[in-house]
């Protein structure tokens, strides 16, 4: 790692290494602040024919330099520090490319420790492939089948309170050593294995493990039942997979040494700019990253952060698994036009072959946005369910008693309580319109009560959630600055009332005061740049817009790039019409309400 003193940065390159895009950002101090001036990009190259992830990674820093005019390059190395229109100050990098991290994790209880183990995992940037416990209804021998069958990144073990009994969590370590699992890349090391559970099993566990794996013992994730410590865990998985995972993965032994800070996993970066925000702004954020093979979901609630990825939900490479997941027929409720389930999936399949592509029509387009919200909606569902309070804790319990548990601890997403959306990845943040993307998150989300919509511009929060942890006031400025597109407020009333008017509205813009009503089924858009504006909001009886049912609010609200956005379609159930002449019909108004395609008349 290089050293360097925060106060002498004037330069720095960034570049996240993606499943099918890499993108090098150019960060310069403009006027004693920290600026974005310049963006490139190319294909990522950790396949064959190149495999070798720095050819797209130079590749992109070409195409920087072509638009800076500054020569960052000489003989294919990063020239550090900077001078005059020449070389960087810093250069760091993140990655998912070659499938990102993926782990395994075990734990004696799958809804206690297994979901403990679980959650380190994720907030290290992983990808969970399978969780391993004693009551996973799985035989001994199918356990050691699917072992051997993964060949995951890393493996981590957790399992009993420290002091407690150990044969269960002994129990998994004579699975592993039976399977003796292979790394996924590499033959020449032996796979990392984490250890976190009951400190008392320790010699236990080393003596089944240490021979057949590279053995890591950490602080227990759940030392006792009502504390949950993931953080040790985190910090040896993010070591382990610098000093294993990336470094047999091709090409990037070789982009490590150009680093200035150790490459973080693009997950693991997006969730740190995701906590900073929460913390800065004292809000509940909701954070979402599509991309081509997998959807990221993170939220902050009450300072708790949460982090799920779910691995078979994506644009390009994992389009076809979202039809699979979702149904034709889900899909469908969002295209504003006639199309038949052969064309559709066509359209679908032929997006998985060729990954790169863009949509070249209006209906293209119309279609992959459908399929966006199909996904982001899915993701989140999985996210809601996973990010629960801690099982098991404040209860007098028997072993058995935690075997028997299979209900879920209550989630800790509210969206009643949610304050702000940010939305990342090709498909929101290259939306043609920042409308489009409005309505996909609002489509996705169905936030409630007042909720502040946000973009990130150009896909730029991985750079910046690793640039966050050496040098934060570049990274909050140049976030502030240049990453968040404010797309606007939405508004959304929900509950019961036998009223058709959901609510009244006042709104002080530009001196004016712009007033009205919200009608049952219709979106309204008030134009409003991003500011705040004096704002009364007065609901009909029965219905809540996050004060409490019948609850007047006279607050701030601000606008934004799309401005304030009133949807009174309802929540609790959101119900699209099932029959094909009304589901058009409704479509088409209220996507003419929030001129999200302007040109489809003309279609």
């Amino acid at each position: 790692m290089q050293d360097f003193n925060p106060k002498e940065v004037k330069t720095i390159l960034a570049t996240d290494c993606g499943s099918t895009t890499t993108k090098a950002i150019l960060i310069e101090l403009i006027d004693e602040e920290y600026r974005l001036t310049f963006r490139g990009e190319a294909p990522t190259t950790v396949e064959a024919p190149f495999e070798d992830v720095t050819r797209g990674v130079l590749n992109s820093i070409i195409e920087l330099e072509e638009l800076s005019n500054r020569k960052i390059l000489e003989s294919e190395k990063i020239i550090i520090p900077s001078t005059e229109n020449k070389g960087v100050d810093i250069y760091i990098s993140t990655s998912s490319a070659g499938g990102g991290l993926q782990m395994m994790v075990g734990g004696v209880v799958k809804n206690m420790t297994g979901e403990s183990a679980q959650r380190a995992a994720l907030g290290a940037g992983a990808i969970v492939m399978d969780v391993l416990a004693s009551n996973d209804g799985r035989l001994y021998h199918e356990k050691v089948k699917r072992i051997r069958q993964l060949r995951p990144d890393m493996i981590l073990l957790s399992g009993g309170v420290d002091g407690g009994t150990i044969s269960h969590v002994v129990e998994l370590a004579e699975i592993l050593e039976a399977a003796n699992p292979k790394p996924r890349l590499g033959l020449n090391y032996k796979l990392p294995i984490i250890y976190a559970g009951n400190n008392k099993a320790v010699d236990d566990v080393s003596k089944r493990l240490s021979s057949i794996s590279d053995l890591t013992i950490v602080d227990n994730i759940r030392p006792n039942l009502d504390i949950e410590n993931l953080q040790p865990s985190r910090d040896k998985i993010h070591d382990l997979f610098m000093e294993h995972v990336m470094a047999q993965a091709p090409g990037y032994k070789k982009l490590m040494s150009w680093t200035s800070a150790p490459i973080m996993p693009t997950p693991g970066a997006v969730g740190e700019i995701i906590k900073k925000i929460a913390h800065n702004t004292k809000k509940s954020v909701v954070g979402v990253d599509i991309g081509g093979a997998t959807t990221d979901v993170f939220s902050v609630f009450s300072g708790k952060f949460n982090r799920t990825v779910s691995a078979n939900l994506g644009m390009s490479y994992s389009v076809c698994n979202v039809l699979a997941e979702v149904g034709y027929q889900n899909i469908l409720r969002w295209i504003p036009y006639e199309i038949d389930s052969k064309d559709l999936t066509n359209s679908i399949a032929n997006k998985m072959i060729r990954p790169t592509t863009i949509p070249q029509t209006l209906q293209g387009l119309i279609l992959e946005q459908a399929i966006a919200r199909e996904a982001l909606r899915l993701s989140f569902l999985q996210h809601k369910e996973f990010a629960v309070e801690l099982k098991g804790v404040q209860k007098e319990r028997t072993i058995s008693d935690a075997f028997d548990q299979s209900e879920s601890g209550k989630s800790l997403v509210n969206m009643n309580e949610l304050d702000l959306i940010v939305g990342s990845g090709g498909v929101l943040s290259h939306a043609p319109r920042r409308n489009q993307a409005a309505k996909m998150l609002i489509d996705s989300f169905l936030p409630e009560g007042i909720t502040e919509l946000a973009v990130d511009s150009i896909f730029m929060m991985p750079q910046l959630g690793i640039l966050s942890t050496i040098h934060p006031d570049a990274a909050i400025q140049v976030f502030e600055k240049d990453c968040l597109i404010r797309l606007g407020t939405c508004i959304a009333p929900f509950g019961n009332t036998k009223s058709n008017t959901l609510l009244e509205y006042s709104f002080q813009i530009d001196n004016n005061k712009i007033e009205g009503n919200l009608q049952k089924g219709e979106i309204k858009v008030i134009k409003a740049p991003y500011m705040l504006y004096d704002s009364i909001l007065k609901p009909s009886k029965g219905i809540n817009i996050g004060s409490g049912y019948n609850e007047d609010i006279n607050t701030r609200i601000s606008g934004g790039d799309v401005g304030i956005i009133l949807d009174g379609r309802g929540r609790r159930p959101f119900e699209i019409p099932g029959d094909s002449k009304n589901r058009i019909k409704s479509l088409l108004k209220w996507s003419n309400a929030i001129d999200e395609y302007p040109e489809f008349k003309n279609v």
